[in-house]
């Protein structure tokens, strides 16, 4: 990256991480993926059980793949030949869960969280239910405001992961969102996460990662 660019970014992912501990957010500044499997393996403990939300970014990290061989109860919602009852299954069980880990579709540079999710597994659990929740967050997803976050919902993490899940959706042909009505959508739950209770304090950590990563 030019080193301009780069500076500038770095002075976003500074801002943001303070604004996130403001608000009782807990967040760290990581190099790259090798460092975000670092962390995660360095801090989830042993023989606790963990459990993920849909997120391309998981996969980029190689997290999905370090979960499988690490010496915990993984509640793995990619297990090949899975049945969709069986899944809506473990998304009852990361309620419970001592870990969650996922990504956020917006980060903003007022320390709020924007998530949008189909079935709501993804908002609910972070919302409330696992003891912890980890999400990894590119700093391409990192937004001035709740504005900007909805437009990137709207124009790039909608229209890409409908298109990754293969859904027959008007963002799939436009490339941005007309609040369509099909019964592909992935969008229906929004949920903005601004602040933590006090008694909440640090459930959340967000690693902003200074690479690309996910849509």
């Amino acid at each position: 990256m030019d080193k301009n660019v780069r500076k500038i970014m770095d002075i976003k992912l500074e801002r943001t991480k303070k604004a996130l501990l403001k608000n009782n957010m807990n967040a760290e500044i990581l190099d790259d993926e090798r460092a975000v499997l670092e962390y995660l393996k360095t801090t989830i403990e042993e023989g606790t059980r963990v459990s993920v939300g849909g997120s391309q970014t998981l996969f980029e990290c190689g997290i999905i793949e370090a979960l499988r061989k690490m010496p915990i109860t993984f509640e793995d919602r990619y297990e090949e030949g899975l049945s969709r009852e069986a899944m809506l299954e473990l998304f009852r069980h990361a309620f419970t869960c001592d870990y969650y880990i996922s990504s956020s579709n917006a980060v903003s540079e007022n320390g709020e969280l924007y998530n949008v999710d189909g079935t709501g597994n993804r908002v609910a659990a972070l919302t409330f239910g696992p003891k912890k929740v980890f999400l990894v967050v590119g700093e391409n997803k990192i937004v001035k405001d709740l504005s900007e976050a909805i437009a990137r919902i709207e124009n790039i993490a909608a229209p890409m992961n409908s298109e990754r899940l293969d859904k027959k959706t008007p963002c799939t042909v436009t490339g941005s969102c007309s609040s369509c009505m099909s019964e592909d959508r992935i969008c229906t739950s929004y949920v903005a996460t601004k602040k933590q209770q006090n008694s909440n304090k640090g459930r959340i950590t967000v690693l902003l990662v200074k690479k690309s990563l996910g849509y």
